[in-house]
């Protein structure tokens, strides 16, 4: 059946534009905060302004904070240039905190946990968007392994040990890991249900918003795998 077939391939443009441009804004997302947190590195005044005042590094934080709520929130109320504005802004805010681990890891180590955690991902989203089974039911054990993680880090602010880190470092992977997964089935499931003739803006905004997700995976699977494998300057 012609029609059928023509159909088919319609959506399937559909959704390959989609997600194409989900990962574009996820990469371009990922540079810009690798450049600026190497940069900031780099450059002593700035690393003496962000860290030898902890007023202005927690204010970088809620900055951060707000920025990614006001996204998740309220996203399709804004304009797509606006919301996208929003995306690069946090990413480069993330670029400014992030600089620190410049200046705690060797840059060699860096590059290949950087690798490591590109492969990963890649795996985890492929499996998320390739296979029958529904991950739906893992969303909220995830969550709740992502709510224990943020407790026990806050937790050991406090108590400062490195056995505490290193296991909430192992059982993040795995969270991030299962995340990217669930995410990605998410993305594709959103992208399947774009009906026809749908406006570039909400597209786009939708797009942005899947971006998001996925960079927060990324790089919360990268500080995981960095207190792992990274190599101290030390």
């Amino acid at each position: 059946m012609p029609f059928v077939s023509t159909q088919q391939a319609t959506v399937q443009t559909r959704v390959n534009a989609f997600v194409r441009s989900v990962y574009n804004w996820m990469t371009l997302g990922l540079g810009l905060t690798g450049l600026i947190a190497y940069y900031v590195a780099n450059t002593p005044a700035l690393i003496n302004a962000i860290y030898g005042n902890q007023l202005v590094f927690f204010a970088l934080i809620i900055g951060e904070l707000v920025l990614v709520a006001a996204l998740a929130a309220r996203v399709q109320k804004m304009q797509a240039s606006t919301a996208t504005g929003l995306f690069l802004l946090y990413a480069g805010l993330n670029g400014l905190t992030l600089s620190f681990i410049f200046l705690i890891y060797t840059n060699t180590s860096i590059a290949q946990v950087f690798f490591i955690c590109a492969a990963t991902f890649v795996s985890a989203s492929l499996y998320g968007w390739i296979t029958g089974r529904d991950l739906t039911s893992l969303g909220g054990f995830l969550t709740m392994g992502l709510i224990g993680i943020i407790i026990a880090s806050l937790v050991n602010i406090f108590l400062k040990s490195p056995g505490v880190s290193m296991v909430v470092s192992y059982i993040g992977v795995l969270v991030f890991v299962g995340l990217t997964a669930y995410d990605t089935q998410r993305l594709k499931a959103m992208a399947l249900a774009q009906p026809d003739g749908l406006d570039a803006a909400v597209v786009r905004k939708g797009a942005i918003l899947g971006a998001l997700t996925l960079y927060l995976d990324f790089i919360n699977l990268f500080l995981m795998l960095l207190r792992i494998f990274g190599s101290s300057r030390d």
